[in-house]
């Protein structure tokens, strides 16, 4: 068939069945057609935009060129110019004719078409389209929706265990959703609305194929003609699932991220252009169309790296979309979190992607406006798992109103079709008595509805035409597999073949890195800061046997921090790989090939960082200098990092969970390092454990590079024995150096024979060892490749309410009768609001009524930006009068929180301008005491209950003369006031959206604020019915007499007129309007209208009119001045007129007076009590930290105590005791880290939250977090003590001191210095990346690795140090004025001169240097040993003595206070300090001394 005759039999609307794979063919004619229709005449103008036609449709068009026009127009001559050349191929005179291609006018899409289409006619290339069709569609899925609240005691409790492990042998059942049916047509978008929990997302997923998460999912499905394990096997890319959130690489730029997309999934068969050609034809076409051109070189960005905007992310999500061709796309609520006219934007991307591409899309979205409705051709409405519609979208509205319900006044549709299935949000409408009632009534009704019988219908017709069409099937096939590259398996989902994928993975890894060059320098940095410490802490070592232990160290750092760094790495995998999986699920790219691309980019720059870090190391420290043995160290030093940074990455990849993948490798990290050989060498290890070092490539890495120094090493003796006075004139025949390995007569001690007596290495094992290197190393690369592959998934959290043990709610009650995850939500809520009706309007009543009026006049904030100042609010006035709930609106950028902020006294920068009274006088010094302020996000503990949320703010909050029981019964009045007395003690991390809004506002009623409340966005983020329930709450307050100002972001039409009066800001901060809004906002419309505006439709919602009209929003613009004609206005001199009376009445009364005559209404101690229990409780219910604390103690006890198991009295038994208290205190990182995320969890809530409200102080909040984390790290640390200390073998008698150190001082050591280090920093990752610097610093000075004789200039860091005393103090008292008993290995043998025996030859030597004869009446062959207490050895080797170890218990204590004292001025110099030093701590004083 011709493309001609193709042309001609294209569906009513205009699109092909090709996939966007013939670029520029596929966009040039989808383009055109929302133009004009498909039509050979030539008399078709581009200016003639017809309505676009779908089946049985009635959706909005949206022109291609909506989000840019210029770009657009450039587009179009671009494509002309690309068929141009092809003129001379179309016949002459021919209906191809392309003599009318110019650039001069309007192009015309359709001639540019023609030509293109002839040359994919002649190159034979298939096209293909997909539909779904799904009917008696049932999804199970596993577990109860409410439970208890896990907490360390229950962890503990055999009895849940029990109860645990029933649950796992027989979960519980629920259906998700279930009697779902229905087709959604190539070129169709479905809107699938619900509230929260009834099953939306479980359709989406359902319907894109995902379905690994569910117990199992039941019905037919079918894909045109292909099943969905056809899908899911061969053709995945095809059908996608988009999450809520927009999860890209931040570092890459738009166009990078959308050049890849469309890289890996270019086809073979297309027409002229290359690859690189067509991709970059590919991404100009969708950054054109969708309006990404002006951003194609900015990074994508995410929280913490600046990028596009939220709405321009939206729109690389759907080109990425494009860019892989999907023919069918879910969109799971897309747009949370954007304002209206960002939401409308993504719906028009979407309209006109699946225009262009005849694509099939289905979209759940909240809080829809009426326009974004409109663009959309079918609407599925989900009731509590069941389908109560399907069918047309412009039909629903009708059909529900024929059902017996009617819209509020200016409720839009999607709101209205949500709204029905609440029981609280719907109208019943006159004379309808029997309207259906529950889900199971309306999907009756449903069914036996004529809308019922057109869907079924157009299943029927469908199913007829596309499904079971063998002839479809194959061409879908052939399609498919023609796009497939030459190397490609046949069946592979993947277009492209593995080396391609490898190319185009690889370049994306050096784009990231590219991206994120901070991170790369610094990760280089941190190898040259640690190679010149190293090489200067062992600067020069002596080629004498008293530096043979310090050559051993510095081999073994070297390796150990290549092994170190590579941990790091860890988070960043698990960032990544929800991305990677998105990415496989799109049929992009192996998982695998990801960790391939990261081993290979990462060798160029390991082989840097192994370089730099190695000539420093190696010519810093003096190691052999010879070129061999130079480079035999670079091998092995580069190839044990490659190695174990494919270790840790294995590890990474084969755990879905973080936190276990952190754990594990902590643990392996801590084997691989005691097991290297160097802290205890293999001779010495017990034989259950001395497997590990068979298995540990570190072991082997430490054996080739010991070998290969020590070979070539012969050092000179640093002290023959015997020697000194009355030996000076001995032969060398009876002298013997005291070293493992010397030989008498020889004033040198060979290095090989030493590394083989002390660790059984030999140099004729170094090109073995590096072997099994390179193949561990192999092993570990092949590990990472097959758990990326198998492995993409990561731990996903279920919709859980976690109640507080022992507590007995109806939400409890429902969950443990198996009601589905919907029912149980919808009920919950329906008994949540019901719960006695008349005792939440008993209790609003009961709310005392506030009778003074805040005022603002001429307010005007400025900030200094870029050298420059920037008005953020120009002349501001206006009034929140009790009783009435006003609206702060405009624009995004217009200053509504910012004017929120500075009317709360919540600004601490810039310049404020202007006056703020109540009834006319100045402000309370208690102003932010006598309000309430909700911020958009819910910020509260997790842990804690509702109740206990409220409970905090009500004893900290309200007067210290108001007693406690006035306190909790006033929080059980505020819990019905809100609705929450079913959740009382609920979790507030376990709720839902809108209950966390809930207990936001209650919080804040909590601490009964006197004058008024302020709200930021409370409708942020929620449901149409979640956002209408909240308003109407406010609304009940503000009926009661509360007086509120609240910020609100372009609100449907039913939620404005909840509003008593509006303040509205344009851009710049300037007023709009300021006073009622009127009945169905007829003043705001009349104000807006008499003032030149045009016409607001009945239909219209008025709160998108008026932003419309003074050009807020993406698109919209406005030519007259708003702000100049409210200046003008007669409204504006009433405002002000009002205010000045408001003022005269107030200034006739006294002044409100301050509630509070200190900064705060509670006692510190009081504070101090509430923190300290928020704090434990906090602990107690995270059995999560507790456990990893614990364990980790308890498992690093246990191990260092067997690898050191019973240690014998000898010198290499007495320097394992030495390793084991060292090792022992390398536990304190781990700890350290693990204790600094709750730490700075806390402190977020307080400087978010509780700060600004003046709840308490923050002395009384670090005390508390530092004694609330105290006896959590007494018990670990005991529980170490008693796994280690015996276990080593250290003598029951000194146990005492020991558990001090241990038990005591060292946890409130390291609690302090991690919190201190904490202070200091924002986030947790800069915590724990300072505390890891500076505890690298506290344990290279200690005197261990590099002993105190050879510190040379370091020895002062020798003193600082902590680690230097804990170390002595716990190995004197330990070891010290004990016998050493060398082993026969540790002995020297030496003859006398003849006729001496040993012990006479050897006796003035031992009472000089000490030591002792193991035969001393024999004449020959004397075994001595170099030391003969510990004392001796400790002493002289690293500088511990036993009689200091009180003065460093007390040194030690003395650094716990200098610690604490750390933590508090650390946290108020970067944490609380405002301005100048020198102006704070006047301050600080100022308010102690009025206080």
């Amino acid at each position: 068939m011709s493309d001609n005759a193709q042309l001609r039999e294209l569906p009513e609307d205009g699109g092909s069945s090709s996939p966007l794979a013939d670029l520029p063919t596929r966009q040039a004619l989808n383009a055109h057609n929302n133009y004009c229709p498909v039509s050979f005449s030539p008399t078709c103008k581009t200016s003639e935009r017809p309505k676009r036609l779908r089946r049985n449709s009635t959706a909005s068009h949206v022109d291609v060129d909506f989000f840019d026009p210029s770009g657009v127009r450039q587009l179009n001559r671009t494509l002309s110019r690309m068929s141009a050349p092809n003129e001379g191929d179309v016949e002459s005179g021919s209906t191809y004719s392309d003599a009318t291609l110019t650039t001069d006018g309007p192009f015309d899409f359709e001639r540019t078409l023609r030509v293109i289409m002839k040359k994919r006619e002649e190159a034979d290339i298939k096209r293909r389209e997909l539909g779904v069709l799904f009917q008696d569609l049932r999804v199970v899925g596993l577990g109860a929706t409410a439970s208890y609240q896990p907490t360390l005691g229950s962890m503990l409790n055999p009895m849940v265990a029990l109860e645990q492990i029933n649950t796992l042998r027989h979960p519980p059942l629920r259906d998700i959703i279930s009697g779902f049916e229905g087709v959604v047509r190539p070129g169709e978008m479905l809107l699938v609305l619900g509230r929260p929990g009834s099953g939306c997302s479980t359709l989406l997923k359902t319907l894109a194929n995902h379905r690994d998460e569910f117990h199992s999912v039941e019905g037919n499905f079918h894909y045109d003609s292909l099943t969905s394990a056809e899908i899911a096997r061969h053709y995945r890319g095809d059908v996608q699932y988009c999450p809520e959130d927009d999860v890209h690489f931040p570092t890459l730029t738009v166009k990078q991220t959308l050049d890849f997309a469309a890289k890996t999934r270019v086809p073979q068969a297309r027409i002229n252009p290359s690859r690189s050609e067509f991709v970059n034809k590919f991404t100009e076409i969708l950054t054109t169309i969708f309006g990404l051109k002006h951003a194609k070189n900015t990074p994508v960005g995410d929280a913490a790296i600046r990028g596009v905007s939220g709405g321009e992310k939206k729109r690389v999500s759907i080109s990425e979309a494009l860019a892989t061709r999907s023919r069918v796309t879910s969109w799971d609520n897309s747009t949370r979190g954007l304002d209206a006219s960002t939401a409308l934007e993504f719906g028009r991307a979407l309209r006109i992607a699946t225009d262009m591409d005849r694509m099939t899309t289905i979209v759940s979205i909240y809080q829809a406006g009426e326009t974004l409705y409109q663009l959309f051709d079918k609407v599925c409405v989900i009731y509590e798992g069941r389908m109560v519609y399907f069918g047309p979208a412009d039909q629903a509205r009708q059909y529900f109103i024929d059902m017996g319900y009617e819209p509020a006044n200016r409720q839009t549709t999607p709101d209205f079709l949500v709204a029905v299935t609440d029981p609280h949000g719907r109208i019943p409408r006159a004379g309808f008595a029997n309207a259906p009632r529950t889900a199971s009534e309306f999907a009756n009704y449903y069914l036996k509805s004529p809308i019922s019988d057109m869907n079924k219908e157009d299943m029927t017709s469908f199913k007829d035409a596309y499904v079971g069409v063998p002839d479809r099937a194959q061409a879908y096939k052939q399609s498919a597999l023609a796009e497939h590259a030459r190397n490609t398996r046949k069946k592979s989902p993947y277009t492209i073949s593995i080396p391609m994928q490898a190319r185009a993975v690889m370049k994306r890894r050096v784009q990231i890195l590219m991206g994120n060059k901070l991170a790369t320098i610094f990760s280089l940095a941190s190898f040259i800061f640690q190679g010149i410490i190293v090489g200067t802490v062992f600067l020069q070592v002596p080629k004498t046997t008293a530096a043979y232990f310090s050559r051993g160290g510095v081999l073994f750092f070297a390796l150990l921090f290549s092994a170190l760094s590579s941990m790091a790495e860890i988070p960043a995998l698990f960032g990544q790989r929800p991305i990677v999986h998105r990415h496989q699920k799109a049929a992009m790219y192996h998982p695998f090939i990801e960790g391939l691309a990261l081993t290979l980019v990462d060798l160029p720059l390991t082989l840097t960082t192994s370089t730099i870090f190695g000539i420093l190391i190696y010519f810093l420290v003096g190691l052999q200098l010879s070129a061999g043995q130079f480079f035999v160290f670079y091998l092995f030093l580069f190839t044990m990092s490659v190695t174990m940074k494919a270790w840790f990455r294995a590890i990474a990849a084969a755990f879905k969970s973080e936190a276990t993948a952190q754990a594990v490798s902590g643990i392996i990290l801590l084997a691989l390092v005691i097991y290297t050989g160097y802290t205890i060498p293999k001779t010495s290890m017990i034989g259950a454990l001395r497997w590990i070092s068979y298995i540990n490539p570190l072991r082997y890495g430490f054996e080739g590079v010991m070998a290969n120094e020590f070979h070539t090493l012969n050092g000179a003796c640093a002290a023959l024995v015997p020697s000194g006075p009355g030996y000076e004139g001995v032969n060398l025949e009876n002298q013997v150096c005291p070293t493992v390995g010397a030989i008498q007569g020889q004033n040198f001690v060979d290095g090989n024979r030493l590394i083989k007596l002390s660790y059984d290495y030999a140099y004729s094992n170094v090109w073995r060892n590096f072997g099994i290197v390179v193949a561990f190393g192999g092993a570990f690369v092949v590990a990472l490749l097959i758990f990326s592959e198998y492995n993409t998934a990561t731990s996903s959290d279920t919709f859980v309410v976690l109640f507080k043990r022992g507590a007995k709610s109806p939400v409890l009650e429902e969950a443990a009768a198996s009601v589905d995850e919907e029912k149980s939500l919808s009920s919950t809520q329906q008994s949540s609001r019901t719960e006695d009706q008349k005792e939440v309007e008993k209790a609003l009543a009961a709310q005392p009524a506030m009778t003074d009026v805040f005022s603002w006049q001429h307010i005007q904030y400025t900030v200094h930006v870029s050298g420059s100042e920037r008005v953020l609010l120009d002349d501001v006035s206006g009034y929140v009068a009790p009783g009435k709930l006003t609206a702060l609106m405009g624009e995004s950028g217009a200053g509504k929180t910012t004017l929120l902020n500075v009317l709360a006294q919540r600004v601490d920068t810039g310049v404020v301008r202007g006056d703020r009274f109540v009834n006319g006088h100045a402000l309370p010094a208690d102003f932010q005491s006598q309000t309430g302020y909700c911020q958009q996000m819910d910020t509260h503990v997790p842990t804690d209950t509702v109740r206990e949320a409220l409970l905090f703010s009500a004893k900290l909050r309200q007067p210290s003369s108001v007693s406690t029981a006035e306190k909790e019964a006033y929080v059980e009045t505020c819990l019905k006031m809100c609705g929450l007395e079913a959740f009382g003690d609920a979790a507030i991390g376990s709720l839902g959206i809108e209950h966390r809004k809930r207990t936001t506002i209650a919080v804040e009623l909590a601490a009964k604020p006197k004058l008024l409340l302020f709200l930021d966005e409370p409708t942020s983020g929620l449901d149409s019915q979640s956002a209408w329930a909240i308003m109407s709450f406010l609304r009940n307050l503000a009926d009661n007499g509360q007086a509120i100002l609240c910020t609100i972001h372009q609100p449907s039409a039913e939620l404005f007129q909840v509003f008593d009066r509006l303040l509205l800001l344009r851009k710049g901060g300037q007023t709009v309007y300021f006073g009622d809004i009127g009945h169905n906002a007829t003043k705001l419309i009349h104000y807006f209208e008499t003032n030149g505006a045009r016409h607001c439709a009945p239909t219209e919602n008025p709160a998108e009119y008026m932003l419309d009209i003074i050009g807020a929003g993406a698109t919209a613009t406005s030519e007259q001045d708003w702000h100049a004609i409210w200046k003008k206005a007669p409204e504006s001199t009433s405002v002000q007129q009002e205010i000045d009376a408001i003022h005269a009445e107030g200034r006739s009364r006294p002044a409100v007076e301050a509630t509070l005559h200190s900064e705060f209404a509670s006692s510190w101690g009081n504070q101090f009590f509430q923190l300290f229990n928020r704090g434990s409780r906090a602990h107690w219910r995270d059995p999560t930290y507790l456990f990893a604390k614990l364990i980790l103690n308890i498992f690093g006890g246990l191990f260092i105590g067997f690898t050191f198991f019973k240690a014998k009295n000898t010198q290499q038994g007495t320097q394992n005791k030495l390793f084991a208290v060292y090792m022992a205190s390398i536990l304190s990182a781990p700890l350290s880290n693990q204790l600094q995320v709750p730490f700075l969890n806390m402190r977020n809530i307080y400087e978010i939250r509780e700060r600004p409200s003046r709840m308490y102080s923050w002395t009384a909040l670090v005390a508390s977090q530092f004694l609330a984390e105290i006896p959590w790290n007494f018990l670990g640390s005991g529980l170490f003590f008693l796994c280690w200390y015996w276990t080593v073998g250290f003598p029951s008698s000194r146990a005492g001191y020991t558990y001090l150190l241990f038990g005591v001082i060292f946890p409130l050591f390291y609690t302090s210095l991690a919190q201190a280090v904490a202070a200091m920093v924002p986030t947790a990752e800069l915590a724990a990346l300072l505390f890891s610097v500076l505890f690298s610093f506290i344990l290279t000075f200690n005197g261990v690795l590099q002993p105190f004789r050879e510190l040379n200039w370091w020895k002062w860091m020798y003193y600082v140090s902590p680690y230097t005393y804990f170390i002595e103090g716990t190995l004197g008292q330990a070891l010290g004025r004990q016998s050493i008993a060398c082993a026969p290995v540790e002995l020297v043998t030496l003859t006398p001169p003849s006729g001496q025996t040993c012990g006479a030859f050897l006796q003035t030597y031992i009472s000089n240097a000490g030591g002792y004869v193991a035969n001393p009446d024999a004449t020959s062959a004397c075994d001595f040993c170099a030391f003969a207490t510990t004392d001796q050895f400790l002493g002289a080797s690293f500088n511990i003595f036993y009689s200091h170890h009180w003065r460093n218990a007390g040194i030690l204590f003395g650094y716990i206070l200098f610690n604490i004292a750390a933590l508090f001025i650390f946290t108020w110099f970067f944490r609380i300090r405002t301005g100048s030093i020198f102006g704070s701590i006047k301050g600080f004083f100022t308010r102690r001394k009025t206080a």
